[in-house]
């Protein structure tokens, strides 16, 4: 790179250049806190994919964690010499590959990666957040007896008006909401659930392996929805936040239904996957 080249650059000692206190090398390598990185040397070189790598990579490597709040703009121009804009831009680039996001008011922090959540099998929360490595817990709002809505009743093979148990949690994944359950049972087994620390004892190891209820199977339906009042203030969202909604409808033996649930997942932090298999036609 001739030292005469603008953006920002001048020479050192010994002739390589230098842009406002990162001094490239004659391999193009520049250091950077703790990092060596690669910069073209070209005219053409982007300044704010050296802000870019460098953060994602004190990201990637645990130096900032999930909630961290990323140093100010006037802390960025000055560790990196570039401008205002060069900084926004590479702010705008981690915040659309999801590594960053924006809070108004409150600045830029790490964002927790999306949950990839594989629809094939049934399994419950904590057996997917085990698989994924995540420490998964459970604030329990509310265990009370109602009255079965026609919805409730006819996923649960019930009469409308008929009692059962209805209890609501906020599940969370290291500490993060991530989804608001409305669990209902029939009576009989959702009295005996109750009893239980539903903090830490997931209902689906209570039925099968306490109270003998093997679970066979399960109906999904999967919709998304904005977030109404009450499921933003679980999951400390913002009103109308894209939710994606499932009503699940497990079944025992006998294909006899006994628990119906309203999972609430954050759009923002889960995804769904499945695999198809194409039918062959004859």
């Amino acid at each position: 790179m001739p030292c005469g080249d603008s953006l920002r650059r001048n020479c050192g000692s010994n002739g390589l250049a230098v842009t406002r206190g990162l001094r490239l090398d004659s391999w193009g390598f520049v250091r950077i806190g703790h990092y060596n990185v690669f910069m073209p040397i070209t005219h053409d070189a982007l300044l704010y994919s050296r802000v870019e790598t460098v953060l994602t990579n004190e990201i990637a490597d645990g130096g900032l964690k999930v909630g961290d709040q990323l140093p100010t703009e006037d802390s960025l121009i000055a560790r990196f010499g570039v401008s205002r804009i060069t900084v926004r831009r590479a702010i705008q680039n981690l915040v659309g590959r999801g590594l960053v996001e924006i809070r108004r008011g409150k600045g830029t922090f790490v964002a927790a990666p999306k949950i990839t959540h594989e629809l094939k099998e049934l399994s419950g929360f904590v057996e997917d957040m085990h698989a994924l490595g995540r420490k998964p817990t459970a604030r329990v709002i509310s265990k009370e007896i109602v009255t079965a809505d026609a919805t409730v009743a006819s996923q649960l093979a019930l009469t409308k008006g008929e009692r059962v148990v209805r209890i609501r949690r906020v599940r969370l994944a290291d500490g993060i909401p991530l989804s608001f359950d409305e669990t209902f049972l029939p009576l009989e087994i959702g009295k005996k659930i109750v009893t239980n620390n539903l903090k830490v004892e997931p209902i689906f190891s209570l039925l099968e392996r306490k109270y003998d209820v093997p679970l066979i199977e399960a109906e999904y339906k999967l919709d998304a929805v904005p977030a109404e009042p009450e499921v933003a203030a679980a999951l400390k969202v913002k009103q109308r936040s894209p939710i994606f909604r499932i009503e699940r409808t497990s079944y025992s033996t006998g294909n006899r239904p006994v628990d119906y649930e309203r999972l609430h997942y954050r759009g923002d932090l889960v995804q769904f996957v499945t695999r198809l298999v194409r039918k062959v036609s004859h």
